[in-house]
């Protein structure tokens, strides 16, 4: 399993919200390509970056900063957040983005997602932000009617290879991850599942590795100090 941790953009520094609630934001530091260096001495071969911003309005606010973090490390670099153009997809790409992901218009724009993965192939991912086993959207302020599940046999009949999941009620709470969730996806789907949303201990990260799931993402348990992120990228091989 891969350890991808994350850094959320706000305003071009890194933050993270409690449970997707902008209104419950912290600042970590106001510098994410310092950020994403320690990463890189942690050990870590990959980044999972959000704009949070862009995921309210869909725009690209923090362009700079993810590009930034791109050259300065050359970590496999992913971002989400406000994504809905093909334009916007080409902007990330071309300024060597190793992966984007499809949150909001996988869900609004059904064709989107196939046109995308038939010009980008595997370097499209698709989030999928769970609240009470329907999808959230437009940055995890509306909870749409598409049920969860469905979603995701939808997303991997149209070819998608990677999908990020995230159960919101438990994302920046530190309370533990949804396994049951994780291990449901897995045995599900063909697809790359990814876990994110409260992973919060280095138990957290066995358990899911336990599971034979692509990869975790861990946010705030790295920037609170409750997960070493140096033991989980070792505990997850």
């Amino acid at each position: 399993m891969l350890i991808y941790p994350a850094i959320d953009l706000y305003g071009g520094k890194a933050v993270r919200l409690y449970k997707g609630d902008y209104a419950q934001m912290t600042v970590y530091n106001d510098n994410p390509v310092e950020v994403a260096l320690d990463f890189l001495r942690c050990g870590a071969s990959r980044v999972h970056l959000v704009d949070l911003e862009g995921a309210k309005n869909g725009t690209t606010p923090n362009f700079e900063t993810v590009t930034a973090i791109k050259k300065a490390t050359s970590l496999f670099c992913e971002i989400g957040g406000g994504i809905r153009s093909m334009e916007t997809i080409d902007r990330y790409i071309s300024s060597g983005i190793d992966r984007v992901i499809l949150g909001t218009a996988a869900v609004t724009k059904p064709g989107f997602v196939e046109a995308a993965i038939a010009k980008y192939g595997d370097k499209i991912a698709v989030g999928i932000d769970i609240k009470d086993g329907f999808v959230a959207i437009k940055g995890w302020t509306v909870k749409s009617e598409e049920n969860a599940m469905d979603f995701c046999e939808k997303m991997q009949k149209i070819g998608v290879k990677t999908m990020i999941c995230t159960d919101i009620s438990k994302d920046g709470a530190m309370q533990g991850t949804n396994h049951a969730l994780y291990q449901e996806l897995s045995e599900t789907f063909d697809m790359n599942i990814i876990a994110s949303g409260g992973v919060s201990s280095i138990e957290d990260v066995e358990r899911l590795a336990k599971l034979n799931i692509h990869g975790a993402i861990v946010g705030k348990a790295y920037y609170t100090g409750a997960i070493g992120l140096r033991d989980a990228i070792e505990v997850a091989k």
